[in-house]
């Protein structure tokens, strides 16, 4: 599974990376939490705010740093769905 944060590197993108990596932990499931902070990469998911989160090409956040338990929800979700 793929799990990307878009953002500039700021306070809350870092935030939401943190939390992202705790949460692929918290749910057990095999993925990579990559930083994308280049803004034609973030365009190219039509995002215009960060902080971004994106699941196997799917954007599930913008502009806010989810909870924790829900990001583990997602990612379920997500594996169950293969």
């Amino acid at each position: 599974m793929e799990v990307k944060v878009l953002g500039t590197g700021c306070a809350k993108c870092n935030k939401l990376f943190d939390v992202a990596r705790q949460a692929v932990a918290g749910a057990g499931i095999d993925a990579t939490v990559e930083k994308e902070e280049g803004i034609e990469k973030m365009m190219t998911y039509g995002v215009m705010m960060t902080p971004a989160l994106v699941i196997n090409g799917q954007v599930k956040s913008v502009g806010k740093v989810p909870k924790l338990q829900e990001i583990v929800t997602w990612l379920i979700n997500e594996e169950a769905s293969k």
